[in-house]
């Protein structure tokens, strides 16, 4: 070749063979150290992640740009943060689960009744069910500390809380005022009737068992002593005809004991479903009705009390040395319970006061006739 051309193909091996060397050594490098190259892509990566966030910082603050890592990573961690937990709802039965813990007994039985603002004022029914319990004997008094008063509107509830530890305001979405006293068998009455039955259903699927007191009941001596261990619902007696098992026996349910289970909460549904089957009646009368499949149908042990211990003036005991409690059934109006009532207290605190030889006497006896007593 001549020398021109050698020196013009020069410079272009030159390029070729450092290309090349410089290639080799890359790779060489790479394969030795793969664990080192993934490293620097990761590092890579995030440098320029890095990067993009400060740079979104810097434009959404006009450019002003810190460069601290520390709150970039923070700020990393706030938006990876789980959202809290929702709320749980209120129950629809506000505090009552609180109340029924507090006056619940060992076994989870609670004593019950319930009232308006025509029963809570000065000289009603509340103040005469009260002295009942403090003038009662055999440790009566002590059954108030189980007792949950459930009140229908705002001013019974005040005077509940005035004079008494276990209060319950029961809100109802009826539009029935339940401030006055309910006229027997009217549209408010069956309405107040009918919700008292399903709010006891309630306390059963709440797992408490309950003796329901009606308030115009006086209790002298502890009544739990003749309710059967084996009965699932035990239920006074308008009329009773001997047999505390026979369901011939006639109902009452202003004082009713019922044990939670299945088979009580079961009954409760169906008797609730008696008030549509059975439109216009009572819920005792619906209970009467039903009393036979349902006992047959669920195995339930029904037991109606001996109107013996468990009196009311429909059929009166006479026996002072024998009697738990006295109903004013079989009367209506007011009026007439508080006269008659009244009257009972009268005759009881003599009694209480009197020997023990004029008790077993039988010296001590109501006063008849008053306006339902007889």
């Amino acid at each position: 070749m001549k020398g021109g051309d050698v020196s013009s193909i020069s410079p272009l091996v030159s390029f070729v063979l450092g290309a090349a060397m410089a290639t080799v050594c890359v790779l060489f490098f790479m394969s030795a150290s793969p664990t080192r190259r993934l490293a620097d892509i990761s590092a890579f990566s995030s440098a320029n992640a890095t990067n993009d966030l400060r740079l979104a910082s810097s434009d959404s603050h006009n450019g002003v740009a810190d460069g601290n890592a520390e709150e970039t990573a923070a700020a990393a961690e706030v938006t990876a943060s789980p959202a809290p937990a929702p709320a749980e709802a209120p129950s629809p039965w506000g505090d009552l689960e609180e109340v029924l813990r507090r006056a619940a007994t060992k076994d989870r039985t609670v004593v019950m009744t319930q009232i308006n603002a025509a029963w809570t004022r000065p000289g009603s029914l509340l103040d005469l069910f009260f002295e009942s319990f403090r003038t009662g004997e055999g440790g009566v008094a002590r059954l108030l500390d189980h007792l949950v008063i459930v009140t229908m509107d705002p001013a019974a509830y005040q005077g509940c809380q005035a004079v008494h530890r276990h209060c319950y305001f029961l809100r109802t979405s009826s539009g029935v005022d339940y401030r006055s006293e309910k006229m027997f068998m009217s549209k408010d009455y069956l309405e107040m009737m009918w919700g008292r039955n399903r709010f006891q259903q309630t306390v059963l699927e709440l797992g408490y068992n309950f003796l329901f007191t009606d308030v115009d009941v006086m209790w002298f001596r502890d009544p739990f002593r003749h309710i059967s261990m084996a009965a699932d619902i035990a239920i006074s007696s308008d009329v009773y005809m001997g047999d505390p098992y026979s369901l011939r026996n006639f109902p009452n349910g202003g004082f009713l004991f019922v044990r939670s289970s299945a088979k009580t909460i079961d009954f409760y549904r169906a008797w609730q479903q008696g008030r549509w089957r059975f439109f216009g009646k009572h819920e005792q009368d619906v209970f009467n009705l039903i009393k036979h499949d349902m006992a047959a149908k669920l195995d339930l042990a029904i037991q109606f009390l001996d109107t013996t211990y468990i009196s009311g003036f429909c059929q009166l005991s006479k026996d002072l040395n024998k009697i738990c409690t006295l109903h004013a059934n079989c009367c209506v109006g007011l009026g007439a319970k508080l006269h008659d009532l009244r009257g009972v207290l009268d005759v009881w605190r003599n009694y209480t006061a009197g020997t023990t030889e004029e008790r077993r006497a039988g010296k001590f006896q109501w006063k008849l006739p008053g306006i339902c007593i007889h």
